[in-house]
């Protein structure tokens, strides 16, 4: 899949570096509520992304924008989880830990469009080693699903509690 600026179908969607500026304005960002059992709030996972950074780990939030206009959220990280009973792809892939676009911004192609950058940001940083891309979507999330599906994510059998983990080649 074509995952250049040229590919986008809204070409003012850009990935900006989650920071004090527009801190405030990620966490406002919701989707939809018959969604939110599928991903944490931008709260949660900023606070996740603190903690992670604290132990020295790689981990990057973005908000995804068109234009000045905030629509999601995603945080990344590499090598960045460490718990009991995670999946094992997660200790040597990069992984899209959270995905959001906000209810007002659903189905106007945003979030294909910045998984595309996000795959792009991605690519940009070497492994070293066979570099894989994991993600995990909440049984009964098809949205989610198929977007993964889509973009080439395949299950490796792996389970993230009762989440689907699935992984892509860079």
């Amino acid at each position: 899949m074509d995952s250049g600026k040229y590919g986008l179908r809204n070409q003012g969607l850009h990935l900006v570096k989650a920071d004090a500026q527009n801190f405030w304005s990620l966490m406002d960002l919701r989707v939809a509520k018959e969604q939110e059992r599928f991903v944490a709030s931008n709260a949660v996972s900023l606070a996740e992304a603190y903690d992670t950074r604290a132990d020295g780990r790689f981990v990057q939030c973005f908000g995804i924008c068109d234009g000045e206009n905030p629509v999601g959220f995603a945080m990344i990280g590499h090598n960045s989880e460490e718990y009991e009973g995670m999946a094992e792809v997660y200790r040597h892939s990069y992984n899209l830990w959270r995905f959001m676009i906000d209810r007002r911004y659903q189905k106007r192609g945003f979030g294909r469009d910045a998984l595309k950058l996000l795959l792009d940001y991605v690519r940009s940083f070497p492994d070293g080693a066979e570099a894989l891309w994991s993600t995990s979507w909440v049984p009964g999330n098809e949205a989610a699903a198929k977007l993964y599906r889509d973009f080439g994510f395949v299950e490796n059998g792996e389970k993230d509690g009762d989440e689907i983990v699935a992984v892509m080649k860079l």
